[in-house]
């Protein structure tokens, strides 16, 4: 009796002797133990699919008159211009808080000398630099002034914020404020480069509250004549009218590494150091002791 016939023989209905069935299923286990067997290798075969679909895809590529790829847009950086870095420092210095105190502090910094101001309200004038020897020295009396233009703490909270009502008060002021040069009265030139500079000393040293100031960086972006020198150390270079080198960082609305400045009392001081001078101005309460 082969495996067939004795498992057959197990399943019938009629009984079989036990030892008959045992030995059957014991041959036709080992006989299925014994009988060959074939492994799946999932691994391998998802390898050669993806190949498969590789190879499919550069034919598909390769056809005539598959569409390109799009080509990627590169970014253009924005041109900025001298005019529009003015701007920007006119709209960061009209949103800057606009500060209180007894004292106007004015601290400029060059490569060999400082200075420091401080203008009380009622116009007395506190000094320390070289000449005093480092000590905080008082000056008595001394007036401020937009140049050649002598003007108080309340006419610089009051000055226009339009920029050419601005350029009118100036204009105005520097007519009647009997200002001379070492060879006469003002010439038609003089007044101008007062009224340039005038603009420079309210956005330098010179406590005008934040939208005139504002509105003086707006005047000097309008004025003409005003050269973009491109970056500089320290912000944006301008070459004024008058040879003059303005150094504007629009991130702070201020000045900085600057080749000239007006002091808050009408000198106009020139830096030959190519580093230039920090500028800077705030108000405080107290004089360092």
């Amino acid at each position: 009796m082969n495996d067939l016939q004795t498992l057959r023989a197990a399943l019938s209905p009629h009984e079989v002797p036990q030892d008959v069935a045992d030995r059957s299923r014991h041959r036709l286990r080992n006989h299925m133990l014994a009988g060959p067997r074939r492994r799946v290798r999932p691994l391998a075969l998802g390898a050669g699919l993806v190949a498969a679909a590789a190879a499919a895809a550069v034919v598909v590529a390769t056809l005539p008159g598959a569409p390109a790829p799009a080509p990627q847009p590169q970014a253009v950086a924005p041109v900025v211009t001298g005019r529009q870095v003015l701007l920007a420092a006119a709209t960061v210095a009209e949103h800057a808080p606009a500060g209180t105190g007894k004292y106007w502090h004015i601290k400029t910094a060059s490569d060999k000398e400082v200075y420091e101001y401080w203008y009380a309200s009622d116009g007395h004038l506190f000094f320390r630099g070289a000449k005093s020897g480092g000590r905080v020295m008082p000056l008595g009396l001394f007036p401020l002034r937009l140049a050649a233009t002598e003007v108080t703490f309340e006419q610089l909270r009051t000055l226009p914020t339009d920029p050419a009502a601005l350029r009118d008060w100036l204009v105005n002021a520097i007519a009647h404020s009997g200002a001379r040069t070492s060879a006469g009265p003002f010439t038609a030139a003089d007044r101008e480069r007062e009224l340039l500079l005038s603009m420079v000393s309210l956005v330098s040293t010179l406590p005008a509250p934040p939208a005139v100031r504002a509105t003086a960086f707006r005047s000097i972006a309008a004025y003409p004549g005003v050269q973009d020198l491109g970056a500089v150390p320290g912000g944006r270079g301008f070459l004024l009218p008058g040879e003059y080198r303005l150094v504007v960082d629009p991130s702070t609305g201020r000045i900085n590494r600057t080749s000239m400045y007006v002091s808050p009392d009408g000198a106009i001081y020139v830096v030959a150091n190519p580093q230039g001078a920090q500028v800077n101005a705030e108000w405080t309460d107290s004089l360092p002791k």
